[in-house]
Parts: C-alpha cells; sequence; structure tokens
C-alpha cells in the first residue's frame, strides 16, 4: 500500500523530536497503520537543525507555502506556533485537501472554530494532541476515552515552567525571581517568559479542553486568566502551614447556571494527587458521572514527549485517510451541529473558597472589623493564622481562610476591607479547591 506522504513545517525542539522518533519506531508504526509514513519535506529555518540527520530521507525547503501547495503530500505538520504565518498555512493547507496536525495550542484557541469549520466542509482532520499537555494523550481521553460520560469538572496543571517555579518556591524557600531565573537557566522558561507566568498559555489549553468536554465553540476571551508573577513566598509559606500547596491551575466546571471557565493560582490539599505532581510535570483531573475521577499525568513539553503526540496524530490521521468523513471522531467532539451555546460564566458568578492575607496595624479591634465585614456578605471562616508583630512593627499579616461564597461577594468584601484605615496594603486573594466530588 502507498506510503502516507508528510511535511512538517518547523524543525524546532518538537520538529526535530518528531522526525527522531519517526526514524526510530518507523517499523512498529508503519504496522499500526498498516501502511509507511514518509516525510517528503521539512522547512527549516535554522540549517543547524538538520545536523545528524540523512538529507536524503527529505527535501528541505525554505517556502512554508510551497510545501502546503505541493499535490505530493497528503498531511501537513504544523510545529512553528504563534498566529501568523500559521493561520494562513493550515487554511491553505485545508483548501488544498490535506490533513493537518498541529501543536499550536494560541492558534486553536483564537481561531480554531474558523480551522475546524473549514476541514468539516473539507471533510479533513485536523488533529491536535500536542498542543495540551505534551506527551499526555488528554484529548484523546476526554474526547473518546470518557465519551460516555458526563464531564462534571476538569482541573489541571498544564503548564511545566509554573508547576516548577511554585515547586522551586515551596521547597526551596526562594522567591518567584530566583525559581524563574533557575527555570530559564534550565530551559523550562522561555528568555520572556510572559506567556507562561502570567496563564496565558495556560488558558489556551483550558479553552480547547473545556470546548471538548461541554460542546461549546472555543472562547478564549471568556476565560478567567491570572499567572503567578506576583506571588510571594510569604504566602507559599502560609498555605503549607494551612495544609496546601499553591498550584497555578485551569479549572473548566459545568453549573446549573454556565460553565467555568478559569486559570488562576490555587490552594489545593497538601495530600492530594495534583498537589504532588512537581518539577515541569504536568496533570489533568477529570470527574465523568460515570467513571468517577480520573487523572493524567506525565511531561508537558520536551521534544520526544510533545512528539510523541504528534506522532500518535499522525497515525490516527493516517488510519482515518480511507474512512468515510462522516464517520470520523469530530474535532472538537460533539458533532459541529450539536455545539451548545452555554455561557462561560463571569467570574463574579463563580463559587470558591478563599485564602486572604491582610497586613493591618497591630491595634485592639482589628478583627473584629474584618470580621463584621466578612459577615455583611455572608462569608465564613474555616482557618485563622495571626502571627505577633515583630518588636519596632507597626502592621501585621492577619491570614483568612474562608468557606465557599461567591466571588462577587467576596469583592465587595475585599474593597471594604481595602477601605479600613487599620488595613495598610492591598489584600492577597488566592482561591481554595478541594477538588472532591462537586468541587
Amino acid at each position: 500500500m502507498a506510503s502516507v506522504k508528510v511535511g512538517i513545517i518547523g524543525l524546532g525542539t518538537v520538529g526535530r523530536g518528531t522526525l527522531d522518533v519517526l526514524r526510530r519506531n518507523a517499523t512498529e508504526i508503519s504496522r499500526r497503520i498498516g501502511r509507511p509514513l514518509q516525510v517528503r519535506q521539512v522547512v527549516v529555518r535554522n540549517p543547524a537543525r538538520l545536523e545528524g540527520l540523512d538529507a536524503r530521507d527529505f527535501d528541505v525547503v525554505q517556502d512554508p507555502f510551497a510545501l502546503v501547495n505541493d499535490p505530493g503530500i497528503d498531511v501537513v505538520v504544523e510545529l512553528i506556533g504563534g498566529i501568523e504565518p500559521a493561520r494562513s498555512l493550515v487554511l491553505a493547507a485545508l483548501h488544498n485537501g490535506k490533513h493537518v496536525v498541529t501543536a499550536n495550542k494560541a492558534l486553536l484557541a483564537l481561531h480554531g472554530n474558523e480551522i475546524f469549520a473549514l476541514a468539516q466542509e473539507k471533510g479533513l482532520v485536523v488533529a491536535f494532541e500536542a498542543a495540551v499537555a505534551g506527551g499526555i494523550p488528554i484529548i484523546k481521553a476526554v474526547r473518546e476515552g470518557l465519551a460516555g460520560n458526563r464531564i462534571e469538572w476538569l482541573a489541571g496543571i498544564i503548564n511545566g515552567t509554573c508547576n516548577y517555579i511554585l515547586t522551586q518556591m515551596r521547597s526551596k524557600g526562594c522567591g518567584f525571581d530566583t525559581a524563574l531565573a533557575e527555570a530559564q537557566a534550565l530551559g523550562y522558561a522561555e528568555a520572556d517568559p510572559t506567556f507562561d507566568i502570567d496563564g496565558i498559555d495556560s488558558a489556551h489549553k483550558l479553552t480547547i479542553l473545556g470546548a471538548i468536554a461541554y460542546g461549546v465553540p472555543l472562547e478564549f476571551p471568556a476565560v478567567h486568566v491570572e499567572g503567578i508573577r506576583s506571588l510571594q513566598g510569604i504566602d507559599v509559606t502560609y498555605a503549607e502551614e494551612l495544609g496546601y500547596r499553591i498550584k497555578l491551575l485551569g479549572i473548566a466546571r459545568r453549573t446549573a447556571q454556565g460553565i467555568e471557565m478559569r486559570v488562576h493560582p490555587t490552594l489545593v490539599p497538601a495530600a492530594h494527587l495534583l498537589a504532588n505532581v512537581e518539577g515541569p510535570f504536568n496533570a489533568v483531573l477529570v470527574e465523568g458521572d460515570a467513571v468517577g475521577q480520573t487523572l493524567y499525568h506525565g511531561r508537558g513539553a520536551g521534544a520526544e514527549p510533545t512528539a510523541s503526540a504528534v506522532v500518535a496524530d499522525l497515525v490516527d490521521v493516517a488510519r482515518t485517510l480511507t474512512a468515510d468523513p462522516a464517520n470520523r471522531v469530530p474535532h472538537l467532539a460533539f458533532q459541529p451541529g450539536q455545539l451548545a451555546s452555554v455561557p462561560v460564566l463571569p467570574m463574579a458568578s463563580v463559587e470558591s473558597a478563599y485564602y486572604l492575607r491582610i497586613q493591618v496595624l497591630d491595634k485592639p479591634g482589628v478583627l473584629a472589623q474584618i470580621t463584621r465585614i466578612l459577615a455583611d456578605e455572608e462569608i465564613s471562616i474555616e482557618a485563622m493564622i495571626q502571627k505577633e508583630a515583630p518588636d519596632g512593627a507597626e502592621s501585621v499579616p492577619v491570614v483568612l481562610l474562608t468557606q465557599r461564597t461567591l466571588e462577587g461577594r467576596m469583592n465587595r468584601a475585599i474593597s471594604a476591607l481595602e477601605s479600613l484605615p487599620v488595613v495598610n496594603h492591598s489584600i492577597i486573594r488566592l482561591r481554595v479547591e478541594t477538588l472532591t466530588g462537586s468541587h
């Protein structure tokens, strides 16, 4: 049987890893598909990325549009990232009747609706397992393995850079800047880490997961996003004292009013499985009504872990080349005509428990003022830490854990607290999730 002809755009870390995996496991891959996969063309900007490769195995081209327009290519693998020219290349490939494999979460989060609509119209596949959580097969798990379930909620550590930084802050007691510098030195963080530490990368991935879990269009602008840039070591320490660890989580949850979609630093009970995912690893916890909780854990980035997902997508695409397009697995799990217009809840309507660190003047009656304001918003206190003021210090931190309440109530309470003369700094607010049952 004729081989499946593949063109790869981008030979960075993931592209090179993909070539290595395809070459090393060629026999096994062919046995799984029933015919060989053949890389016919590669677009590479940096010739150094070709070092150690046999140039006779494929043609090296400079123009990525020449690749997507080549009638001899069956599947285009887009691994350059970013929005443009990736969007134009993917759309051109689909217009030319080529299936697409991509690891580009930003592209899909922002333009996936357009891309999937065109693929559906053309009877083509856009495969994107590598776009979320690297080598962890979370897309296939939610879209296919859990297809018999009503997904109640999912929560994931889906950015290894942030998880590494938070792990170092907790285990070494260092500050955010020190932990970030170490992550950059080890290659876990980019020179410009904005997308990672500000939560944007996680929000791109959560947008995709939420769409697959709930059968809704991709709605990145509706996701609430907070990063870890402003986290302080003292909050990591207080969280430990209270029996929690801080993780940057992407959370999607079904409620009677709509769907929660949020990314933010979160206190998780220290004994919980997600709290013990360390370093650059990723993990996603999914609660289904039939199966209960399932956990997916592994390397969320890197050459070969991500290449593992890219090659798995290539195998899936190759298997479907002779299949009836109408009977393929839908891109976003639900049939295109069945996507629901369920609203994504604004954060003010989301319910959570909270960690508050309030810097107050060391004077009598301060706690009474704080508790009165919380009581006015019907917010109950679960636990409290109050330290003695150091000699000569005029202020002292009061740390509170609250029971679950609406974010809107907490916003009003924080505004009222910060207006008190005895509160002399902005209040630090983190959300708390036990990740059990409906919460």
